[in-house]
């Protein structure tokens, strides 16, 4: 069952990976959508050469390969374009066993997986705590948010620690205590900041906090882990287990994040998950990807015993509702996983013509007196 072809494609801002064994079956993966997507694909045409003719059953033996190849170069692109392969690796060999890839894991440990949703916002606390209410209302029990406005460099530090906290607040007030309320800081604080920004909000009990600071040093997030009493959560923009291992015992967190675009696909997030089950840490993967990592983290999901909530974003809505034939079904706040074989979705190669690549950039904010407003 020899690796035959190696097809990528970019739709929007995300590349998709189809791999074709010589028997004509096909696996599909993705790749992180934040992750550079052109400097992913130059990797992926690197690992080509190496992977065709390569046995597409020994998923564990190429993950190993790539992750070593090049004298162990580590970066973004490099873990997304190994997780994409991946992904697509585990997708045909469910296909060939005729089982869906939650089986060849070992099956369920549950039978659902809880959904936090994003994309709340505003300008205003009010306009926060409305936008939440949408999201309870259409069956969710968790969501996780930035409580910070759009101009927030323009803030001096003391209306920034109030507005936020205000919106915290709003929020809470509007969905109850029967609600779970993820933080999001998105690395905008500085360490002694993020530290008295959780002392504020503890008292609205979220669920977690995470990534305060910029994930440089493990050290300085150890120094917030250790100064805080909310459960802090870490590694969306880790790549490979050997990063999550030294946060497991070096800071200590409640919850990792591992993008599953990003950090080894399923074989490395399922490593990961074990560091965290060995450690008592929970799994609430980053997703912001679309239906194709979103199908594979289900399927970690309801076979991972560390596994709590799933990240929800409305992939009913093109481009993402466009990549694959159908879409993992999300009911009341819950996915439920696919019995199909493989990862249970397939690709829609219309969706490249449908929307093209854009290059998406997000330059780091500018304060007021030119200065990058996080460093």
């Amino acid at each position: 069952m020899k690796i035959a072809k190696i097809e990528t494609f970019l739709i929007s801002g995300f590349l998709i990976v189809r791999i074709t064994d010589e028997n004509g079956i096909q696996g599909v993966g993705e790749s992180c959508y934040w992750s550079y997507p052109k400097a992913t694909l130059e990797t992926l045409e690197v690992f080509k050469n190496e992977l065709i003719g390569m046995e597409a059953r020994n998923i564990n033996h190429i993950w190993n390969f790539l992750w070593r190849y090049n004298s162990s170069f580590r970066s973004n692109s490099i873990g997304a374009a190994i997780s994409s392969i991946d992904m697509a690796l585990w997708d045909i060999k469910g296909k060939r066993l005729d089982a869906p890839v939650w089986d060849l894991l070992g099956g369920k440990v549950r039978s659902k997986v809880r959904a936090i949703a994003l994309g709340i916002n505003g300008n205003s606390p009010d306009e926060f705590a409305e936008s939440a209410q949408k999201i309870k209302d259409q069956g969710f029990t968790a969501l996780k948010v930035t409580p910070m406005p759009k101009n927030w460099p323009e803030y001096t530090y003391s209306k920034l620690l109030r507005i936020s906290t205000d919106i915290v607040d709003a929020i809470r007030n509007q969905v109850g205590w029967d609600f779970d309320i993820g933080i999001e800081i998105h690395r905008n604080m500085k360490p002694a900041e993020a530290i008295v920004f959780c002392k504020e909000i503890e008292k609205y009990k979220p669920y977690f906090i995470e990534d305060p600071i910029v994930p440089d040093s493990v050290l300085s997030m150890a120094n917030v882990s250790e100064k805080i009493n909310l459960p802090l959560a870490v590694g969306e923009r880790n790549v490979g287990v050997w990063e999550f291992k030294e946060y497991a015992e070096i800071v200590k967190p409640a919850f990792f994040k591992p993008d599953i675009a990003v950090a080894g696909g399923i074989t490395g997030v399922k490593k990961i998950s074990h560091i965290a089950e060995s450690h008592h840490i929970k799994i609430s993967p980053h997703n912001f990807q679309g239906p194709i990592a979103t199908a594979a983290c289900i399927a970690l999901g309801v076979s991972s015993s560390a596994w709590d909530v799933q990240e929800s974003i409305d992939e009913h809505l093109p481009p993402r509702r466009d990549i694959t034939d159908e879409i993992i079904e999300i009911r009341n706040g819950w996915y439920y996983p696919s019995d199909k074989p493989g990862l249970g979705v397939n690709f829609n190669e219309d969706s490249v013509s449908k929307h093209p690549f854009v290059q998406v950039n997000y330059p780091p904010e500018i304060k007021d007196d030119g200065s990058i407003a996080i460093n």
